[in-house]
Parts: structure tokens; C-alpha cells; sequence
């Protein structure tokens, strides 16, 4: 990721593995993005977060629902949208999922529908998702049933790469 500015630092956010103690700081981020929280508490060990100067940025999750993910709560502060740093998030996401062996991600959007295609994922119909992805919070309740359906298969190229 290229150095970012917020016109007072020079120095990029921090893309780290998210603790336990970032929960307070992250619902704050997905509350003001009108993300829901069900099933983040729960899954928040599988989330990545940008810190910069010791506040959170961004997040992006992986709730993770045996050989499947569900890529989900991707949010940014408004001062940092447009610098690239949720393709940061969203490419850590991707890469943990593949290093895990995840077989193939799943998402749902009510209006990023345009973004995700350049990750790799294509719409498909709701009823097609793995029953361990239907059975999350958010695909059951959380999301409304009109939310886009979009998957990726994964590449396992970081896994084969070091075979």
C-alpha cells in the first residue's frame, strides 16, 4: 500500500489482524457505515483493522463457516475513502481466507455490487449459497433478502505457491 495523507501525517494506516480489544472501535466504524453487527463479536479474531495514529480506519471481516467465508463488514472512515486502503483490507481478507484453505468467499451487498468485481467476484443467486453460509447471522437476518449475492472461488495460489 502506498503512503497515504490525511494532511497531517505522511504515514499509511496500519493493516493488522484485529484483537478483542478493537470490538468498541469497530462496532463505532460499521455503525456509522450502516453495517450490521451481528456475528462480529463472534468472528472478530478472523477481522483485519487499519490503525492510524491509534485510531481505527477501516475493517474488513472474514466470518469464516467451515470450507467457506463470508467476506463481510468492509468499512473505511470517510477521511481515508478513495486512497486505496479498503482494496488493502479486502486483499488481506482474500489472502487469509486462501491461506487457510478456504474453498470459495461470499459476500453480500446492498451497494458495492460495482466495487467487488475487480477482486474477482460475480454475482449469483441467493439460493445457490452453501447451506454453512446461509446458516450466518448475516445472511439469515442481518442483510435484507434484496442485498446482491456475489462469490469468488478461491485461487489457492498463496497455498500452491509454497507447496
Amino acid at each position: 500500500m502506498t503512503p497515504m495523507t490525511d494532511g497531517t501525517a505522511d504515514v499509511a494506516p496500519t493493516v493488522r489482524a484485529a484483537s478483542s480489544d478493537d470490538f468498541a472501535a469497530v462496532e463505532a466504524l460499521l455503525t456509522a457505515s450502516a453495517l450490521p453487527l451481528d456475528g462480529v463479536p463472534q468472528s472478530l479474531e478472523a477481522f483485519v483493522v487499519a490503525e492510524h495514529n491509534g485510531a481505527l480506519v477501516g475493517v474488513a471481516g472474514l466470518e469464516v463457516c467451515c470450507e467457506h467465508a463470508l467476506l463481510r463488514s468492509v468499512a473505511v472512515a470517510p477521511a481515508w475513502r478513495s486512497r486505496g486502503l479498503g482494496r488493502a483490507l479486502v486483499t488481506r481478507v482474500i489472502a487469509d481466507a486462501e491461506a487457510r484453505g478456504i474453498e470459495a468467499l461470499y459476500l453480500l451487498t446492498t451497494t458495492a455490487d460495482q466495487y467487488f468485481p475487480h477482486f474477482g467476484f460475480s454475482r449469483m443467486a441467493r439460493g445457490a449459497v452453501p447451506e454453512d453460509v446461509q446458516a450466518t447471522a448475516e445472511f439469515k437476518s442481518a442483510c435484507p433478502a434484496s442485498a446482491t449475492v456475489m462469490w469468488r472461488p478461491a485461487s489457492h495460489s498463496i497455498s500452491e505457491s509454497h507447496s
